[in-house]
């Protein structure tokens, strides 16, 4: 059993269990505070992220440093960021159900070592893997799935979008993720997250 996250990333790195590993350039497994009462889970990494080898470094990861700065009043070095898959899927398409099951054991094991309170769930991937017959692919909408709580393991779920939609969506889809931020630091803080 994998006992720490150093240890975890060394495996991941060598990960071939998917066709993802033919053509990363680099595994993207996550950075962070471990263990952390936070935690945020994205789809997979893109162009930048698999030429770095970081979660979120581009236009997205520039709006989650921002959104954690002024919706939490931390940085990005106080919580864990990961994805649902650990490599990058080609053309940045959204990653396959079977890519999904082959990195589940490492996002599995990544939830056990970090030991979250609360979970934010970035776009309709990682909220249908994370939340599974709950969630999107459901039959229900990431819309419709936002401003409520689901528990899983003892930590809650607050899914949001992700914020490359956001970047495309408009003023009123950044507000509406930032009420999501403002949902986990009420969490965090022993309040109440229904609306």
């Amino acid at each position: 059993m994998i006992d720490s996250i150093d240890r975890l990333q060394a495996e991941a790195r060598a990960c071939q269990l998917c066709p993802l590993a033919e053509t990363r350039t680099q595994v993207v497994v996550g950075e962070g505070r471990v263990p952390s009462d936070l935690m945020i889970i994205g789809e997979g990494p893109g162009a930048r992220e698999d030429e770095l080898g970081r979660p979120f470094v581009g236009r997205s990861g520039k709006l989650l440093d921002r959104l954690i700065e002024e919706e939490l009043g931390r940085t990005r070095d106080q919580v864990y960021i990961t994805n649902v898959v650990k490599c990058r899927p080609p053309n940045n398409r959204d990653p396959r159900p079977e890519e999904m099951q082959a990195c589940a054991p490492w996002l599995e094991r990544q939830i056990v070592l970090v030991k979250p309170l609360v979970i934010l769930l970035l776009g309709r991937t990682a909220v249908s893997r994370v939340l599974g017959s709950s969630g999107v692919g459901a039959g229900r909408s990431l819309t419709s799935l936002r401003g409520h709580r689901y528990d899983r393991s003892g930590a809650v779920i607050i899914p949001t979008y992700h914020p490359a939609y956001v970047l495309r969506g408009g003023a009123a889809r950044l507000t509406e993720m930032r009420v999501d931020f403002a949902r986990a630091r009420l969490t965090l803080s022993g309040g109440s997250v229904e609306v």
